[in-house]
């Protein structure tokens, strides 16, 4: 199978940028393309771009104008996937491999609905402090990107993804259970990331000891690995306190991105995390009142603004 060459990221937020700032600094520019819908591009190709203050000129295109890429990377936000679905039409060709690095846990059953479970390495972004605001993003942590498998004929895409990775300096682990790291950083962002909206906080005061906050995050959190195991993926008390510890490295200060929702007064992802873990919850007969809680209160924050 022909080696990766050629990169189209779909997704301009803090993810798509610092991951497609990177691979283009040392595969080159004119390998990585930006493809939106024609109304985004109208607006962004009049606008500049720049990674940690540093200006980047990130090639764009829309759908008409893009070709197949060895490698599509999708990192939408969740209510964008059915658009972006449509957008990236003329950049998965018969090579392609595809890689979702949205958070939550059913972007790819989603994805290879439209374009086949063969082309996916199944892939979650990990460790990362960024934020995003119009075309700038501020990136202190890149963290990585964890990525693996569930089928052995998918090795071979597996084995390109790693090599190009390599080449271009792209931080990644492979992971022997690709499918519990999903799970786990999902589990991670349905207790911090909706736990600092709700309570207007960041990572440290989810952290604090004796708080509201740290008791709801840890509630949605076990909650997961309860739904998590119905759905024979096991979440253990240990893997919990990894995801604690993994938070306690972050700056105190720092928001994650449904805080940045809220303090830009946009829709948040609330339906990847607690939506779903409530779906979950029915469908196995699981309470999840601290998620129902997160979702009810997220919706009420949301309806001040929107």
């Amino acid at each position: 199978m022909k080696k990766i060459e050629t990169v189209n990221i779909i997704g301009m937020g803090a993810l798509g940028m610092t991951f497609g700032k990177i691979i283009a600094d040392h595969a080159g520019y004119d390998r990585v393309t930006f493809v939106m819908d024609k109304e985004r591009y109208e607006i962004h190709r009049k606008e500049e771009f720049h990674v940690n203050s540093e200006r980047v000129n990130f090639r764009l295109s829309p759908p008409e104008n893009a070709f197949a890429a060895d490698l599509v990377i999708v990192a939408v936000k969740y209510d964008d996937l059915p658009g972006a679905l449509d957008t990236i039409s003329t950049s998965v060709g018969k090579r392609s491999t595809i890689i979702s690095l949205m958070n939550g846990i059913d972007s790819e059953e989603t994805i290879a609905e439209r374009y086949g479970a063969d082309r996916i390495v199944y892939a979650v972004a990990q460790g990362m402090e960024a934020t995003h605001h119009g075309t700038e993003v501020t990136c202190s942590k890149t963290g990585e990107i964890l990525i693996g498998i569930t089928k052995r004929e998918m090795s071979e895409r597996l084995e390109r993804l790693e090599e190009f990775f390599e080449t271009v300096h792209v931080p990644y682990s492979v992971e022997n259970d690709i499918l519990k790291s999903m799970w786990g950083k999902f589990m991670l962002n349905c207790g911090v990331n909706q736990t600092c909206m709700v309570f207007g906080t960041g990572y440290g005061g989810a952290l604090s000891e004796g708080s509201e906050a740290r008791m709801v995050m840890i509630s949605a959190m076990r909650e997961v690995m309860l739904v998590a195991r119905a759905e024979r993926v096991l979440l253990t008390e240990d893997d919990l306190m990894y995801y604690l510890e993994l938070l306690e490295g972050m700056d105190p200060n720092a928001f994650p991105s449904m805080s940045q929702d809220r303090l830009d007064k946009k829709r948040s992802e609330v339906e990847m995390f607690a939506g779903v873990v409530k779906d979950l919850g029915r469908k196995w007969g699981i309470p999840v009142p601290a998620n129902e809680f997160l979702y009810k209160r997220v919706l009420k924050i949301e309806s001040a603004y929107l």
